[in-house]
C-alpha cells in the first residue's frame, strides 16, 4: 500500500504511484532540461522520445522480455487447457509481435526490409501497424480497448486470472487510454492538434506489462510447476 503525504495528513491507494511520478519526472524536469542540443543535438525531451531513442528502445526490450517470461509461465502452468494458460501464451505472442514491430523487425538495424510492406508503409518501414488502414482505423481503438481492459475490467471481473495484470498496475494502462482518447479527439476535431507525445505514454505501457510478468517470474520461478 502506498502513501501519500499532504499538509491534511497521509492518503492510502492500493495502486502503484510510479507513472505518476514518472510523467511529474518528466514533464516537470526533463522538459526544461537545458543543453539538450549541445550535447546530443535536441532537447532532452525530444531526444527521449525520438523514432529509435531511449523510450522506444527500452519498450523493445521490455516486449521482447515480457515474452519470454510469458513463455516460461506458460510452459510451468500444469494445465494447458485452463483460460489462464491460453491468455499467458496469448500475452507471450502478443508481447513477442509488439519488441518487433517497436524495431521494425530490425530494419534499421540490419538494412533488411521487405518493399511489399515497406511502399504500403505510412512511414515506408517494416511493420504492420503503420500499415494505412490499421494505422488509420483499428491501432489506437485497440490500444484504447487494451488498456482499458488491462487497467479496469480485467482485475475487477477476473480477479483470479494471473494472467491479468492487477490493480496495483492499474495507473500504468488507464494514463495512457487517456492521452490516446484525448490525442485522437484533438486530431479528429476543429481544435489545435495536441503534441505527439505517444512514445512517453507508450513507455508507461510497455512498463506495466514488464511489472506484471516480472512480478510472477520472480513468483514461479523455482517452482516446478504451476497448477492453473
Amino acid at each position: 500500500m502506498n502513501l501519500i503525504k499532504t499538509p491534511w495528513g497521509s492518503i492510502s491507494t492500493n495502486v502503484s504511484l510510479f507513472p505518476i511520478y514518472y510523467l511529474i519526472f518528466i514533464y516537470g524536469f526533463v522538459y526544461i532540461l537545458p543543453f539538450g542540443e549541445k550535447i546530443v543535438g535536441l532537447p532532452w525531451f525530444y531526444y527521449l522520445k525520438k523514432e529509435d531513442g531511449v523510450l522506444e528502445s527500452l519498450q523493445s526490450i521490455q516486449y521482447f522480455v515480457s515474452s519470454l517470461i510469458g513463455l516460461f509461465i506458460f510452459f510451468r502452468i500444469k494445465k494447458k487447457k485452463t483460460l489462464n494458460s491460453f491468455i499467458w501464451l496469448t500475452f507471450s505472442i502478443f508481447c513477442f509481435l509488439i519488441a518487433g514491430e517497436e524495431i521494425s523487425w530490425g530494419e534499421r538495424l540490419t538494412g533488411i526490409s521487405l518493399n511489399s510492406i515497406t511502399e504500403l508503409s505510412i512511414q515506408g518501414e517494416t511493420n504492420l501497424h503503420n500499415l494505412p488502414f490499421f494505422h488509420n482505423y483499428l491501432l489506437d481503438p485497440a490500444l484504447q480497448a487494451i488498456c482499458i481492459f488491462f487497467g479496469w475490467i480485467g482485475w475487477r471481473k477476473f480477479p483470479s486470472l494471473s494472467s491479468l495484470p492487477s490493480k496495483k498496475l492499474s495507473l500504468f494502462f488507464l494514463f495512457v487510454s487517456l492521452f490516446f482518447a484525448y490525442y485522437d479527439l484533438s486530431w479528429a476535431s476543429t481544435i489545435e492538434h495536441i503534441r505527439d507525445d505517444t512514445e512517453i505514454f507508450e513507455f508507461l505501457l510497455s512498463t506495466g506489462i514488464f511489472l506484471h510478468t516480472f512480478k510472477y517470474f520472480k513468483k514461479y520461478k523455482f517452482q516446478k510447476k504451476i497448477k492453473s
